[in-house]
């Protein structure tokens, strides 16, 4: 089944993504910056499912180490057939109070670094000519919902372009765009999501399948379950006037 590389592989929807691949039959390059719960998955996957884990410790907010990975994804010796851009973080604080560090390092950990790469990987799989770039993005790039808004619309758009320019190589790339996942990601950002209903929640692994599922089909945009293509679907033509207050509404709420 080839190769997979996953950023943000220790938790949350990258640890997902790595345990539906290892399932699928694939072998792993995993990513993140936490190397004792990177090599503790690895003898997980590798325990289960026989395949072969490579553990690459990386912070992709630091440029030496963002070109390390992409070094190993353009390494013609060992291959990489799908490459996932899962690592990311959010942030409950506004932008003109907020810390412009951590602004700074969402732009690097999730434009930058996603956009690094996926020039490496397209790069060698063209010239192969076969893989896939899998971009994580958000349902809320279809919203306005602060700088994460803005940073998953062009994680989007980024991978509808890159879909675009690989059309016909053998190479194909995908955003999923998902809504509430259960992982550690809200509590890390201190987000507050005890108003949420339980329906408006996705499982991770339930998540990574379909997104895997798309990736298989061709999928340019993904977004896993039908009450989030339904809400998609209509973030899509809602007037953006309405869309910026009820944006503003629920941002202030999860803060």
């Amino acid at each position: 089944m080839g190769t997979a590389l996953v950023t943000g592989a220790s938790s949350g929807l990258g640890r997902a993504f790595a345990l539906e691949l290892a399932r699928r039959g694939h072998d792993l390059v995993l990513v993140a910056r936490d190397q004792a719960r990177l090599e503790t998955l690895a003898a997980e996957l590798t325990a289960r499912h026989g395949c072969t884990v490579e553990v690459l410790p990386a912070d992709l907010a630091v440029r030496e180490q963002v070109e390390q990975v992409a070094r190993r994804l353009a390494d013609p010796q060992r291959p990489v057939d799908l490459l996932v851009n899962n690592a990311g973080f959010g942030n409950r604080r506004g932008f003109v109070g907020g810390d412009l560090t951590v602004e700074e390092r969402a732009l690097d950990v999730m434009v930058r670094a996603v956009m690094v790469l996926s020039h490496a990987a397209a790069g060698a799989m063209r010239e192969r000519g076969h893989g896939a770039v899998l971009n994580v993005s958000s349902i809320a790039s279809f919203a306005v919902l602060g700088t994460y808004s803005a940073i998953k619309s062009w994680v989007t758009v980024f991978s509808e372009a890159l879909a675009t320019e690989l059309a016909g190589s053998g190479v194909t790339a995908t955003a999923v765009c998902p809504g509430f996942v259960r992982t550690e990601f809200h509590d890390r950002a201190e987000m507050r999501t005890s108003a949420l209903p339980q329906a408006g929640w996705l499982d991770a692994g339930r998540v990574a399948r379909d997104a895997l599922d798309a990736v298989a089909a061709g999928r340019v945009v993904s977004v896993p379950s039908a009450r989030y293509r339904t809400l998609a679907a209509a973030l899509r033509v809602v007037p953006r006037p309405l869309l910026r207050r009820l944006s503003g509404t629920i941002t202030d709420r999860r803060r």
